[in-house]
């Protein structure tokens, strides 16, 4: 039986090496709600968001080098859908710190 659920993940800390902000499972459709990406550092940065698909490597980026100002917060709110095991990926283009929350609705097939 189908089921619907909305959740949200955080993660701390985002830096210039890859994060994952979302995990895909197989058998699991994501449709993302927003994605919300605070600077807390006191420094501005640059950011990409991208989906890895199948976490197999292949990058599909939604922002590659986008300006986040120093403790601003970016906010994207265009839906975004991920199936299976793809993984929605954070990265800054330098050394920084920056928090991310993402809303989303899981619904299992």
């Amino acid at each position: 039986m189908a089921t619907e659920a909305i959740k949200v993940q955080l993660t701390a800390a985002v830096t210039n090496a890859e994060s994952v902000v979302l995990t895909g499972v197989a058998g699991h459709s994501y449709a993302i709600l927003s994605v919300l990406l605070c600077e807390t550092a006191g420094n501005a940065e640059t950011f990409d968001l991208y989906v890895d698909d199948n976490a197999g490597g292949t990058d599909y980026y939604i922002y590659k080098t986008q300006a986040l100002g120093a403790n601003a917060t970016f906010e994207h709110t265009s839906k975004v859908v991920i199936e299976g095991t793809d993984r929605l990926c954070a990265a800054l283009g330098s050394a920084g710190d920056v928090d991310v929350v993402v809303s989303y609705l899981d619904q299992t097939l």
